[in-house]
């Protein structure tokens, strides 16, 4: 009996330790196949030196700031020495605790984790490395499950003898995702906390570290989820002290601070500089195209980690987007008071199909309305789709607005907003220093710099002083009589006689050029055209940078010509840098990814007026701001309505500048220039029919010179910025007299009392 029982004893032996064997045999097997490539290929030398991630473009400010990427992924990859210990520690302790000790695989991890299942602990941090990187995700299926975790260590072996253990980490956390487009560390800190990964401290090092169980489970902008990554942050806590990184006092009272978060989105609708992103991004695609990899193929701005270096300032790039989105907040509220009275709101001086012939038109341009037609719908059925009242989240200046309505009212009630845009070149150097194209590109995406042409009113009429300056060296004390003044019909291929009149209709005595110009006088404007002709000033408005169609025709000499915010303040740069035009710059370097310079730029130069014609024109201009529709600027006497924003600005320094008004108020305009700086902006409605209905509100005084002057005193109280407040440089031998006579105090206030208005007839 007892030898019985000692045979059955040797057999369950050797059946236990014949499975062991045995499946540590098929073990080594598997990886014996899997270092050969029996599952699939594995890395080569190359691809574990150079790891295929998807790298977001940078566009980096010309102050170092990023100020937006392009990516399908939002992922900029960063070195150990920028990561913060706090954040290694948490990682370390929470993800991998003998990380320092094993060489990719921890094998008492691994029993463990198939002996107590859900325990954790089967995957090293390297392994997970080598899953980002180089396998896939496999299926539910036992089997595959099993191939995957083979090549896993293999690759993860690998990774060790490749890497140092400080390089492995940084890689790691640069493959992570942690949702809402923030893929990799870098952008992790950022959007979830608006700082650098380098600066995170150790509460927020160890929410995003609690993120990398499960990025959404335990997401901290998640409603849903705040709970469990409070919960999970505590835990990395619990395991930093228990891996000695925290003391019992430090790790008790970090788990009582509620959860903290600064949530500031990264996509192309959000931060600063949306507009010029949108151009810049159109400038890459054809550049990708120039400017082929060695290979041959073609750059992809969205994964190739490219870094394109920017003209742009961040600091003036914030200030001149919260001017214009201040200034616009306040004149929207005086524009819908107005509309309470209008009958055909926002429209003006239109009929009712053609108020339908709009909002038709912007119905057709709609996402909506093209995704619908794509997809083949009926006309009867996207009407339908149309009229139907829905959930959606309209704009507003106090934030977007959750609301419910039928897309068509939507696209009337976006009509309603006032647009603006605002642009700042340095006339030295031709960098565009600020770029807003609107007030918000999610809601209103054309953009007001480049894309749009509207008519420019009297910011057109200094071409025409200049032409005749430059030509005839006219000087700004030269005098006209202040009386109509008719260019006959053929002349210059006119069908009919010109004759335009005074905003004012007021005629009579003599008027220098400098007031002429200081008032906008259009009558002075017909002369000097008729005595230079049209085709001298479109020459010059060319030569200045203007690159639109503009017509040899009188009627160019009060602003009947539609031209771009970019081209205006381009061509007004011109007069501040003596007469030597810089074509406009946005780039300054691209490199790669590694840091190779790819391409540097240098701007194109071109001489379009004398010193001294140039220096003349921003006296001229200096009028306008001295005693003319531009003197708010400086205005200690007036009181102007509450929709001037900001006023009074009381700026003492010498300031070139013109206000522009077109039409029935449509287009409001201010260009305002100092030594190094060249601003200019616009402002009106979507469409020229909606607009104020009086030209005390609807001039460019009013609309646009508010967005100017709250920009410039942003940038003057930011010393760092260096914005010039010195006069203009007057050149040497000056041979055209520009000192007129000096008018009395009196009666320079008497002019500031009754500040005049814009000419918009044409």
């Amino acid at each position: 009996m007892k030898k019985k029982e000692k045979t059955s004893y040797k057999k369950y032996v050797k059946w236990f330790w014949g499975i062991i064997l045995g499946g540590f045999g098929i073990i080594l097997l598997l990886f014996f196949i899997a270092s050969v490539g029996g599952f699939g290929a594995l890395p080569t030398f190359e691809e574990l030196e150079n790891p295929q991630t998807n790298l977001a473009t940078e566009v980096i400010s010309i102050d170092g700031k990023t100020i937006g990427k392009y990516a399908k992924e939002n992922r900029t990859p960063i070195h150990f020495k920028e990561l913060p210990t706090n954040l290694v520690n948490a990682l370390v302790a929470t993800e991998d605790e003998r990380f320092y000790e094993h060489s990719g695989i921890d094998f008492r991890g691994t029993v463990r984790a198939v002996l107590k299942p859900g325990s954790g602990g089967a995957s090293t941090i390297t392994q997970q490395l080598a899953k980002n990187l180089f396998t896939k995700r496999a299926s539910s299926n036992i089997f595959k499950r099993v191939l995957q975790k083979s090549k896993e260590w293999i690759v993860a072996i690998k990774l060790e003898r490749q890497y140092t253990k400080q390089e492995i980490i940084a890689m790691y956390l640069n493959t992570q995702g942690f949702l809402f487009n923030a893929s990799g560390i870098r952008s992790a800190a950022r959007i979830y906390f608006g700082k650098e990964a380098k600066d995170l401290d150790v509460q927020e090092a160890a929410i995003l570290v609690g993120m990398l169980k499960n990025p959404r489970q335990y997401n901290p902008n998640r409603e849903i989820s705040k709970g469990k990554s409070l919960i999970r942050r505590n835990v990395v806590f619990a395991q930093m002290y228990k891996n000695e990184f925290l003391s019992k006092k430090e790790k008790d009272s970090l788990q009582k601070l509620p959860l903290k978060i600064n949530f500031t989105p990264e996509s192309h609708s959000d931060g600063y500089a949306t507009y010029f992103r949108g151009h810049l991004q159109k400038v890459m695609r054809k550049w990708v195209e120039r400017h082929p990899k060695p290979n041959g193929e073609e750059y992809d701005i969205f994964r190739d980690g490219l870094k394109i270096y920017v003209t742009l300032d961040s600091r003036m790039q914030q200030y001149a987007e919260e001017a214009v989105n201040e200034h616009l907040a306040n004149l929207q509220k005086f524009f819908f008071k107005e509309q309470k009275k209008n009958k055909t709101a926002p429209f003006y001086d239109i009929e009712k199909s053609q108020i339908k012939g709009i909002l038709e038109r912007a119905k057709r341009n709609s996402d909506r309305y093209k995704r619908l037609k794509n997809a083949g719908k009926s006309k009867k059925y996207i009407d339908q789709v149309f009229n139907k009242k829905t959930a959606m989240r309209v704009f507003s200046y106090k934030g977007d607005l959750d609301t419910i309505m039928s897309p068509n009212d939507s696209i009337k009630y976006y009509k309603f907003f006032l647009r603006s845009g605002l642009l700042s070149i340095e006339p030295q150097t031709g960098h565009i220093k600020a770029w807003v194209g609107g007030v918000n590109y999610k809601h209103f995406k054309y953009d007001a710099v480049k894309q749009q042409k509207r008519q420019v009113g009297s910011t057109f009429k200094p071409f025409v002083y200049a032409t005749a300056i430059n030509q005839l060296k006219m000087s700004p004390c030269d005098q006209f009589p202040n009386v109509p003044y008719t260019i006959p019909q053929g002349k210059y291929g006119i069908p009919e006689e010109w004759m335009p009149k005074n905003s004012n209709e007021k005629y009579g005595g003599m008027l220098t050029l400098k007031q002429g110009l200081a008032s906008s006088v259009n009558t002075m404007s017909a002369r000097l055209i008729d005595m230079v002709s049209p085709a001298n000033v479109v020459r010059l408005a060319k030569a200045a940078g203007i690159e639109s169609e503009i017509k040899a025709i009188p009627s160019i000499a009060l602003g009947a010509v539609d031209l771009s915010l970019l081209e205006m303040v381009s061509a007004y740069a011109t007069f501040a840098n003596s007469g030597l035009r810089v074509s406009p710059m946005i780039i300054t370097r691209i490199e790669d990814k590694n840091g190779t310079v790819l391409e540097q730029f240098t701007p194109k130069t071109q001489e379009v007026l004398s010193e001294e014609s140039a220096y003349v024109i921003i006296d001229l201009l200096k009028g306008v701001t001295q005693s003319g529709s531009g003197v708010r600027l400086r205005s200690p006497y007036t009181t102007f309505p509450k929709i001037v924003t900001g006023f009074p600005y009381n700026f003492e320094n010498e300031i070139a500048g013109k206000t522009g008004t077109t039409q029935n108020q449509s287009d409001g305009w201010f260009m305002g220039i100092v030594p190094n700086l060249a601003t200019g902006v616009w402002t009106g409605g979507e469409d020229r029919s909606t607009h104020f209905t009086g030209i005390g509100y609807g001039q460019g005084a009013t609309m646009s010179l508010p967005s100017w002057a709250l920009f410039m005193k942003k940038c003057y109280a930011d010393k760092s910025l260096n914005i010039s407040k010195e006069d203009f440089e007057r050149p040497e031998d000056l041979s055209i007299k520009v000192d007129c006579d000096e008018k009395t105090d009196e009666e320079e206030k008497d002019k500031i009392d009754t500040i005049p208005e814009e000419d918009t007839d044409f």
